[in-house]
């Protein structure tokens, strides 16, 4: 889960060179800040300092504006089920709609590197939000162009939509299966892959527009802010970072209550509630929403000077508590600056100082070299598979999870929403921080954080095991048998409503809840008649006459509750404490990389850390995991002859296939921390057998003496 939250276009690098400028340019920008005791300075231009010269100001906005560009990229997330319903979508598909952002961003996250400090940042991130923001808005067109919402085959305008639908009606053929027939046509079908491309397009472009948002602008505030408040920024702007996933199935649990067509509702309104399956939330406003909260962060960019003076003055509560422990900022510029020679040769070969100099032909040739030879180290090689491993996990469980759980345990797509955002996102920065002062306070080597991240990566495979027994079999359905891939045909339905000629593509479910039967339809449960039951604030559909219920019902609409409701806190409890404890090897696991390459290959193996996490686990593990849940699928709802949404899965089929897929990838990284531990112990053996014969010449007049001994001991 922790790569979940990470950065989700952090890459370091030659981004961050430091841009100097003059001491009398920077004296006409500053205004008071450069002033002893803060005391404005005589020149008529540092009267009125410009806001957009605060490097705190530019730490404020780039907080807001990385909060609301994550809020959407975790979006679509929060709302996946609710447009497979919508557009008939199966699981692969969507996982591969949800991946797809990680595609225009991987292709070119490489040759931000490259740019690094020759653009002018502030604007780029700038333009990059805008492209976001427009990213955000072509996600709702297909709400726009489509027909409204019909969860039935009926659509008479001057009565509800499911009126008369549905019905057991005596006559040889059912009229909205021929009103079906008929909707499918060539038009229907364009119109269909025209929706799918334009969110596939818009993805892409969402992943595009994030390209230069982080990686410009953590490299802005470190050249411009004061090195003791560069990390403090940072911090703050990871801090309120973090947050954004969180906001997003925050923003997706409001929104999903809304009915979709809230913007056109139909004469007479619906009885439906948000229980119902059939029930399509308003997942396009959420676009809007986060698109607007982009578009109003990426203003002040266009105002932010290409260059500021770097920020002189140290934050002063930091001063006070660290005067003492603090070296000067000078000396530390000094010893910088002042390199030997070997030191200067070896970074020649570092792809991230060459950049600047480098064309881009020139820069696309050289990285592989050296991304070779970054992946020859065996730790980093380790490191990465590991987190890699945690990432499909992740994306996995970010993607899917919601949809697991309206499914396992019968709860809304909102109330699945409010529980991640509420219990699984925060226990998982609460990990990330945990794991951070855990490395900081106790002052950790690459022994102990590789001993760190291998007790985190155990105890949170132990507290998967018992996920695979909190759940509960599905409940029967009439005429579906529980074999993935078997569809029902007519005959397979009880002979008690073979007289009513319903439509096979028909779904409105009922509940026989004294033996806990569902039927697609009524029709299928042979019910003649319907009652509408008024009640405060919403309305209660019941169907009665129903031949195939004992007693002829009533029945009420929408399907059995799971009888293992009861079980989605403890479940979640359960998952939420893994994920904070797969976090805490976030940070011991980074510093593993950092301390365990070369001191020039350190920034270019950070960059090749996040671009391998995206290709190996962002983008395929939503097409894995979807791909699982499509296999669990017992009944596809068919649309103009082609396969489209599932309406109902197996449910210990989907609990096991689901929960072993994640367990597998939580193998792999716990197999990964253990090779990984191994080979420090192996490494820290030979250091110490090393530090005891010190030099060459010691030890070969040791193995001399000793071959001397061993005639006169073989003699005795």
């Amino acid at each position: 889960m922790a790569s979940f939250l990470r950065p989700h276009n952090w890459v370091p690098g030659p981004v961050g060179e430091e841009l100097q400028v003059p001491d009398k340019d920077a004296k006409a920008m500053v205004g008071t800040e450069d002033t002893p005791g803060g005391k404005a300075s005589p020149n008529p231009q540092n009267l009125r300092p410009s806001v957009f010269h605060s490097i705190k100001f530019f730490v404020f906005c780039h907080s807001l504006l990385q909060l609301a560009q994550l809020m959407m990229s975790g979006y679509l997330k929060s709302s996946i089920s609710t447009v497979e319903k919508r557009f008939g979508l199966s699981s692969q598909t969507s996982g591969l709609l949800a991946a797809f952002n990680e595609v225009g961003n991987t292709a070119l996250i490489v040759f931000v590197s490259y740019f690094g400090s020759r653009v002018h940042r502030p604007r780029l991130i700038g333009c990059g939000a805008i492209l976001v923001t427009l990213a955000g808005v072509l996600m709702t067109v297909p709400h726009f162009i489509s027909e409204p919402y019909r969860y039935d085959h009926t659509s008479p305008a001057d009565m509800p939509q499911d009126f008369k639908a549905s019905l057991c009606l005596l006559s040889t053929k059912a009229p909205a299966s021929a009103s079906s027939n008929s909707s499918c046509s060539s038009y229907t079908e364009v119109r269909h892959l025209a929706v799918v491309g334009i969110m596939f397009t818009a993805q892409t472009l969402l992943g595009v527009g994030g390209v230069p948002i982080q990686p410009f602008g953590i490299s802005y505030i470190d050249d411009f802010a004061h090195n003791s408040n560069s990390p403090l920024y940072l911090g703050i702007l990871f801090a309120v970072t973090m947050m954004g996933p969180g906001m997003s199935y925050g923003l997706g649990s409001l929104m999903l209550r809304l009915y979709v067509d809230i913007d056109r509702m139909p004469e007479g309104g619906i009885n439906l509630t948000s229980k119902d399956p059939r029930w399509v939330g308003a997942w396009w406003l959420g676009f809007l929403i986060s698109a607007g909260a982009v578009a109003l962060a990426a203003i002040p960019y266009f105002f932010f000077p290409k260059e500021m003076p770097k920020e002189k003055q140290e934050l002063r509560f930091r001063r006070k508590g660290l005067a003492v422990s603090d070296p000067p900022v000078s000396k530390g510029e000094d010893s910088s600056s002042e390199q030997s020679p070997a030191e200067s040769l070896e970074k020649k070969d570092n792809l991230a100082q060459m950049a600047p100099d480098l064309t881009v032909i020139q820069f696309i040739k050289v990285f592989p070299r050296v991304l070779l030879r970054t992946l020859r180290h065996p730790i980093f090689l380790l490191v990465v598979l590991s987190q890699v491993c945690m990432s499909s996990t992740a994306a996995g469980m970010a993607t899917f999870l919601p949809k697991f759980l309206e499914r396992q345990f019968s709860i809304t797509a909102s109330y699945a929403n409010l529980l991640i955002g509420c219990l699984t996102i925060p226990l998982a920065i609460v990990g990330i921080v945990v794991g951070g002062i855990l490395v900081k306070r106790l002052r950790l080597g690459p022994m102990h954080c590789g001993s760190l991240c291998l007790l985190g990566a155990l105890c949170c495979l132990i507290l998967s095991t018992p996920l695979f027994f909190m759940g509960c079999s599905s409940h029967q359905i009439a005429g579906i048998s529980h074999q993935p891939g078997t569809q029902p045909g007519l005959e397979l339905f009880p002979g008690c409503m073979e007289s009513c000629s319903c439509p096979s593509d028909d779904f409105n479910p009922v509940c026989d809840s004294s033996t806990r039967v569902e039927y697609i339809t009524p029709c299928h449960a042979g019910c003649t008649s319907r009652v509408v039951q008024e009640v405060p604030d919403k309305s209660q559909v019941f169907y009665t006459n129903c031949s195939c219920v004992a007693g002829g019902g009533p029945v009420p609409a929408g399907s059995c509750d799971s009888a293992c409701s009861h079980l989605v806190l403890p479940f979640m409890i359960l998952i939420s404490l893994g994920a904070a404890l797969a976090s805490v090897t976030h940070t011991p696991s980074f510093m593993l990389i950092l301390r365990g390459v070369k001191k020039e290959d350190k920034t270019l193996a950070v960059g090749i850390q996040f671009m391998l996490m995206r290709v190996l686990a962002w983008m395929p593990s939503p097409v894995i995991h979807g791909s699982a849940i499509d296999t669990t699928c017992v009944y596809w709802a068919q649309s103009c002859g082609r396969r489209a949404v599932c309406r109902y899965y197996d449910h210990d089929l989907l609990r096991n296939r689901f929960i072993g897929l994640q367990f597998f990838f939580k193998i792999g990284s716990l197999a990964c921390f253990a090779l990984i531990l191994a080979i420090l112990r192996q490494q820290d053996k030979e250091e110490r057998t090393k530090a005891t014969i010190p030099n060459p010449g010691l030890q070969q007049q040791l193995l001399a003496s000793e071959a001397k001994k061993e005639p006169e001991e073989s003699r005795v």
